[in-house]
């Protein structure tokens, strides 16, 4: 790892951005965080990059922002946060992606979140699709960003921390190369720490999700984080992702088994008993659409996104799969990517 040393005099806020490979993204996302409302606080911008082959350090340091360059054989984002707020000067330390837009007015509004509420270590706010109307990927999974205001149990990649906290916890766990921020937080909530989602828009994230295949790896690497995260906290005060990992589970078996009994009943001819059981489907796909109507959206959008609720388990059951199979050989996997290379 090679960083410039930390600078002499600390700024308020330190902002942390990592990237791979993002391309025209980054340089957005570095122009969103110079055009913030930062008033008297004082910031500084630091870059990790984790072997990007498209210019995007030296795009950074044109930028202004201190560059620390990561090549570890297996490249993970929590390696590059780690080496960020490491190397960070200030008491608060934002976090954000390199395909991501800082809403120019979060920062206040977190730190005012923080400061009058000493047992806080991170505040976060909305995160949404930058480009909803690019692909039907985009626009379903817009909704998966929206979450319910006030005392949670953890936050994305996008938050304001308190340096204090992250050094008392050592900060992420660089042997994951995904659900990172929720072991943080699961194992900050041990120590007595809570996490803290307000209600005011954070960042436009640039999902870029155009193909199927895209897709199945971004649920594949879902499932493999509910399932490592949910096995190492399993047996803590805080065991995270247990419930969802089973149910997950539980919800992939139950969709391959319908398919095998309708294609059986097709097979079969049995007409009749295929439509009610096509029936029963279409009731659990508009129940789910229906609770789902608090994330906001059109119809249209709701039903996409029961319908994405629904498919998502079989890609999802694939990678607790494969993280299983990973784990009884002793082996660890390579970061999961769907998003390859600048736009």
């Amino acid at each position: 790892m090679q960083a410039d040393p930390k600078p002499a005099s600390p700024a308020d806020v330190s902002v942390v951005v990592i990237g791979r490979n993002e391309g025209q993204r980054l340089l957005d996302c570095l122009a969103s965080v110079r055009a913030a409302h930062w008033g008297p606080l004082r910031h500084e911008l630091i870059y990790v990059d984790s072997g990007s082959t498209d210019g995007s350090a030296q795009a950074a340091a044109s930028f202004g922002a201190r560059v620390i360059t990561v090549k570890p054989l297996r490249p993970s984002a929590a390696l590059g946060r780690n080496a960020g707020w490491r190397a960070a000067g200030a008491p608060w330390v934002l976090f954000l992606d390199g395909d991501t837009l800082l809403n120019p007015d979060f920062v206040s509004a977190a730190l005012e979140a923080l400061r009058d509420h000493p047992e806080r270590a991170a505040v976060w706010g909305h995160r949404r699709e930058r480009y909803p109307e690019h692909s039907v990927f985009n626009r379903v999974l817009d909704l998966d960003w929206v979450y319910p205001a006030g005392d949670t149990a953890f936050c994305g990649g996008d938050a304001l921390f308190r340096c204090s906290a992250l050094a008392e916890t050592g900060g992420f766990n660089d042997q994951l190369i995904a659900g990172e921020e929720p072991e943080l937080c699961a194992r900050l909530r041990q120590r007595g720490w809570r996490i803290w989602h307000i209600d005011h828009p954070m960042t436009l994230h640039d999902l870029a999700i155009t193909r199927w295949r895209q897709y199945w790896l971004r649920a594949e690497r879902a499932g493999h984080a509910y399932a490592e995260v949910s096995h190492r906290l399993a047996h803590t005060s805080t065991p995270l992702w247990k419930h969802e990992n089973s149910r997950h589970r539980f919800h992939a078996l139950a969709l391959l088994l319908f398919f095998i009994v309708l294609l059986s009943l097709l097979a079969t001819h049995a007409f009749t008993a295929a439509g009610l059981w096509t029936g029963l489907a279409i009731i659990g796909w508009a129940r789910t659409a229906w609770r789902a109507r608090w994330k906001g959206g059109s119809a249209l959008t709701l039903g996409l996104y029961a319908l994405h609720a629904h498919a998502q388990q079989i890609p999802i059951g694939w990678g607790q799969l494969q993280w299983a199979r990973a784990h009884r050989k002793g082996v660890s996997r390579d970061l999961i990517e769907y998003k390859r290379g600048a736009p």
